[in-house]
Formats: C-alpha cells, structure tokens, sequence
C-alpha cells in the first residue's frame, strides 16, 4: 500500500472515530421524526433472496470450513444443525446485531442534527438508493456474479453501511462500514490488545468491497464491556470501547480471499467434496451433515491430524480443540447411525 493509501485510510480512521466521540459526547439530541422514518422504512424492506444458477457465499462465510461450504452448497440450509444454544451466547449475538442498529441509527441523526449542534458538518454520511432508503441491510443487499479461475459464484449479502466520506481537499470518497463487537472485556479494544481487526472480518470487507464498489472498508469494533463509568482521559485514550480500522481493498486481496469460493465452486460441479477443516469445526453449523458424509478413510485421517497435534507445538488450547472435534464427529456419526 503506497504512503498516500495509507495516510488516507488512517485520515478516515481517525475522522470517524473523532465524529462519533464528539457526538456521543454531546447532550442527547432527540428526534422522533427519524425514528419514525426508520421504523416505517423496515415495516416493508426489499426482499432480495440468493439467486441458485450458481453457488453463492456470504461474506461472513469465506473463512469457514471447505466442507461445510460443500455441504451448504449441496444440500441448503435444510442441512443445518437445529440445535438449542446456550441462553447467553443468544443474546451475546443480539447484543451484537443492536450495536449495529445502534450505530446506523447514530449515523444517521448525525447527519440531521451534528452541523445544528456544533456548527461543523460532518464527514461522513449514508448513500441513498434511488427511494431515499439509506444503503445498509435489506436497503442494500444484492447478488455479484464472481468470475474467477473458470468458475462462477454469487457473493450474497447485505453490507452494515456504504458511506461517502469527504476529504480535506473536497473530494468525495465511496467507503463501507462493517460494525463488529466485542463484550467480554474491555481490554479487547484497547491500543496495546488490538493492533488490526481478525483476519476474518477482513476476509468480509474484501467480499463487501467487490459488491458495493469500495476500494475503502472500514472495520468499527463497539465495545460493550466498559472499563468503568468514569475514566480518565489517558484511561480513555488506552483503553477506548470504539476502534476503527480502514483498509484499500486491492485485486491481490479479492483474489486470495475468493479462492476458498472458487475451491467450493469447483468441487460442487465435479462431485468432489474438500477435506473438513478440524479449525472450523468449532463454529460449524452443518456438523451432522459433515460428520454423516465423511468416509471411513477422511475420518481416519482427521484422528490422524489430532493425534499428530498432540506431539506438535502447536498451542495447548488448539490441540484441546482439534481432539475434541474428532471426538464430537465421531459421536454425531454414531447418532446419524442411529
């Protein structure tokens, strides 16, 4: 990335972090009127579903497991594991799909209210499709046709924000938003935990990118575990609850992160599933279905694979994991059976 990408990503960075501390600092401005237009905007959303000629991947789900992408592909959510969760990580996830609302909401009322409250106009703001709908969630969501390495694909899905952001000179510049939280602890966004987002949700801006033509992502972390009610300054400064990381999007960058899809896309028309990745197995929403279609021969291979972990270097916490997943899939196989 050359210096001038760089210093406008860390530009884009730091305007949007210094646009939202200033309005969260400011006395809470009330405005009905929006709330109205939002609720009546979502009492009737497009409905876009995926189009079939063709796999499609959301970009949520580029990291996951080969296998599980196969037997999605194959068998569609009707394959999915029907499972009950633990109460809290359900509402652990709900908290997480609010914290996005909340920030559209927010950036939305910036748009009506900051220049009123503070004299300046804001950096940032919402596209609009045609109907004045902002262009986030159902308001955006779509199907992109991929073409890559002699298959075809569908990146389906609906982004968290695609913005205009306006630069010192003027300049308008197209750039998207995926909002991501973090609960456990407040220490998970603070400068000396958090040096750049995971790895998988920037797989997920690159998808976001292609879709909706941003060669800028940004990548917001909301952290709902809070360090205390008061906080110093230089508190604050190391340990904030908003982190914010912008990124160029390059054709390096699509074409590695596409290569899972176009791996999947291929072993679909030929009738040749992938290897299940024991690393994926953990967030896996197709066990069964991968655990019943696995031959003799791959589950000997996965024991295999556990087995030459525990002799390995590889961390205590990621051996544990992998002899659990052979030890889960072995259970699920003999509950197929039955």
């Amino acid at each position: 990335m050359s210096k001038l990408n760089q210093d406008l990503s860390a530009q884009i960075e730091g305007d949007l972090i210094a646009l939202l501390d200033d309005w969260f600092s400011l006395p809470e401005i009330w405005d009905n009127e929006l709330d109205a237009q939002i609720a009546e905007w979502y009492s009737n959303p497009p409905k876009v579903f995926p189009k079939r000629d063709y796999p499609y991947f959301s970009p949520s789900s580029l990291g996951d497991c080969p296998r599980e992408l196969y037997i999605k592909t194959i068998h569609g959510s009707k394959a999915s594991d029907k499972l009950r969760q633990p109460p809290h990580q359900g509402r652990w996830k709900k908290l997480g799909t609010l914290s996005g609302d909340l920030i559209q909401r927010e950036l939305l009322a910036i748009e009506r209210n900051y220049e009123k409250a503070t004299g300046n106009m804001p950096r940032f703001r919402f596209l609009r499709n045609e109907d004045g709908t902002p262009m986030f969630e159902d308001f955006a969501k779509t199907n992109k046709l991929v073409e890559m390495d002699g298959e075809r694909f569908y990146l389906y899905g609906a982004p968290d924000g695609i913005m205009e952001y306006v630069t010192d000179d003027g300049e308008k510049i197209r750039v998207g938003l995926e909002v991501k939280t973090k609960q456990t602890t407040p220490a998970q966004t603070s400068l000396y935990s958090m040096k750049q987002p995971s790895s998988s949700h920037a797989r997920q801006i690159v998808a976001y990118s292609h879709m909706f033509d941003c060669d800028y992502y940004v990548i917001l972390y909301v952290n709902l575990s809070k360090k205390g009610w008061y906080m110093s300054d230089e508190d604050y400064e190391k340990t904030p609850d908003l982190r914010a990381f912008c990124c160029r999007v390059t054709d390096e960058h699509k074409r590695e992160v596409f290569a899972k899809a176009v791996e999947v896309t291929r072993a679909v028309r030929e009738g040749k599933p992938p290897k299940l990745d024991l690393d994926g197995w953990t967030f896996n929403n197709f066990k069964q279905a991968c655990a019943n279609d696995l031959s003799e021969q791959e589950l000997e291979e996965l024991r295999n694979t556990a087995e030459q972990a525990k002799r390995s270097s590889l961390p205590r916490w990621k051996v544990a994991n992998y002899v659990r997943a052979v030890e889960e899939i072995e259970e699920l196989r003999e509950k197929g059976v039955e």
